[in-house]
């Protein structure tokens, strides 16, 4: 099939060269058409910078009430809620878990918010097996949650366009969060985001991108900063894998699901709805641009955030990228994405993105003397031909981290018991979205954009 691309109307309106700025109150019916658990998000929406064909609306704000913020004490197991218990999320569940069985850290998970019943009790039933004594809360709406006053922190592994509101809440509520990868689906709600994180320094705020953790970048990071490369010219990285079946449908679909049942699909759906029941959009939303930027914002990120760390080359301020529809023609998102991103500096990163062929670039950065070969463990510097007798080709050996996604959640722990910043934190974050969401939105409308890094206002090529 071909899909409609996004018409780009939106990109005239102030509120996407701007949206950090104040926009129109919502109408009295917008502020009736939701559930009491979605009417907040749906009127106050993502933002003003709208990616690949959602409606820009009125700017997220909390809708729960300021909490003080509850820091554990010494000895005290860490108390933490979890929203979103599909299979990322309990799967962050089982992982905490395994912490505190091993003596890795102290930690309990005391509370569950989905609206969802059976993927909910799933994740309930587990984590009452492994935390024999431990009193679990579970509830369809995450407000509840949130407004108790002896939960030290939040992790949120909600849909992508549940991201900005979930994390605005918890922070206002006194929460220290762990955000799923991406960190939001767009930016203006990106940046909305970045704003209450800086309103509450005292919170730990960590974006689930694991890779950050990987020793070799740190390294990469240090050999740059001392010159060994000579200027950083251009990097290339990629996260590509292959399906017989089509991306993300591998999630499965429970035939026994009944909005208004047992799930609550205008709460699930938010500031997206409200919409005629889907249960593929529901269990596969990955697929659909109007819920996810797909492999962009699923996959990519997780390779571009440990290079831009690596790079320090300030915000990207121009992106360009394709994407296409080779094989899973079935799939709203492309299966096939390539994207061009300036940074500050003038360096440039090629990123590719597939999942349809899995064989990717090779992961390096290009400076002007020499490279940085960084597909394996260590870091592995080449010099330039004409530069082999001004720089020696150096191979700094890194530690086995194990499973970095472990050490990631680690991070967060230490973060929250020394307040000390999470290694994958708002800044870096922050630029993130902004390769993404100026991506979606290239692919989508054919055109290249920019991002002023002092205004933080967005225009059309």
């Amino acid at each position: 099939p071909v899909f409609p691309a996004f018409s780009g109307r939106l990109l005239e309106d102030p509120a996407m060269t701007d949206p950090t700025r104040n926009l129109p109150a919502p109408t009295r019916r917008q502020f009736l058409g939701a559930t009491a658990f979605a009417g907040a998000a749906a009127i106050l929406g993502a933002s003003g910078c709208a990616t690949s064909g959602s409606q820009a609306t009125a700017r997220i704000a909390p809708t729960v009430q300021s909490g003080r913020v509850k820091r554990p004490g010494s000895n005290e197991p860490i108390r933490m809620a979890i929203i979103g218990t599909g299979g990322m999320g309990t799967g962050h569940a089982h992982a905490f878990m395994n912490f505190n069985a091993r003596g890795d850290e102290k930690v309990q998970v005391v509370a569950l918010a989905d609206p969802c019943d059976d993927r909910r009790a799933n994740c309930f039933k587990a984590c009452v097996d492994k935390q024999p004594g431990v009193e679990v809360q579970e509830t369809r709406d995450y407000r509840e949650v949130l407004s108790r006053d002896d939960i030290h922190g939040v992790l949120i592994a909600s849909p992508e366009h549940w991201h900005a509101q979930h994390a605005i809440d918890a922070l206002e509520a006194g929460k220290d969060v762990y955000c799923e990868k991406p960190m939001t689906l767009e930016l203006g709600e990106a940046l909305q985001v970045r704003k209450a994180v800086l309103a509450h320094p005292d919170q730990i705020f960590q974006v689930g991108t694991q890779m950050i953790m990987l020793p070799k970048y740190k390294a990469a990071r240090e050999a740059i900063k001392q010159g060994k490369i000579g200027p950083a010219v251009w990097s290339q990285t990629s996260y590509c894998r292959n399906s017989t079946t089509g991306e993300w449908n591998y999630y499965g679909i429970n035939p026994a699901w009944q909005p208004g049942v047992n799930l609550d699909w205008e709460a699930w759906c938010g500031r997206l709805g409200p919409r005629q029941w889907d249960p593929k959009v529901f269990a596969r939303w990955r697929r659909y641009k109007d819920f996810s930027t797909g492999i962009i914002g699923d996959l990519l990120v997780h390779v571009m955030t440990p290079l831009i760390f690596a790079l320090d080359a300030g915000w990207p301020t121009r992106v360009v990228a394709t994407g296409a529809h080779v094989v899973d023609l079935d799939m709203e998102n492309f299966d096939q994405v390539n994207l061009t991103v300036q940074f500050e500096n003038g360096h440039t990163m090629v990123i590719a993105g597939s999942t349809a062929n899995e064989v990717g670039l090779e992961t390096m950065i290009r400076g002007h003397k020499a490279n940085i070969y960084l597909n394996g463990r260590h870091c592995d510097i080449r010099p330039e031909r004409i530069f082999v007798d001004e720089v020696d080709r150096e191979e700094i050996t890194c530690p086995d981290i194990g499973n970095d996604q472990d050490q990631l959640r680690l991070n967060w722990l230490a973060s929250m018991r020394s307040r000390e910043p999470a290694a994958s934190n708002i800044d870096l974050a922050s630029k993130v979205m902004v390769a993404v969401d100026l991506a979606a939105k290239s692919m989508w409308t054919g055109h290249a954009y920019q991002f002023d890094p002092e205004t933080h206002k967005v225009t059309r090529v």
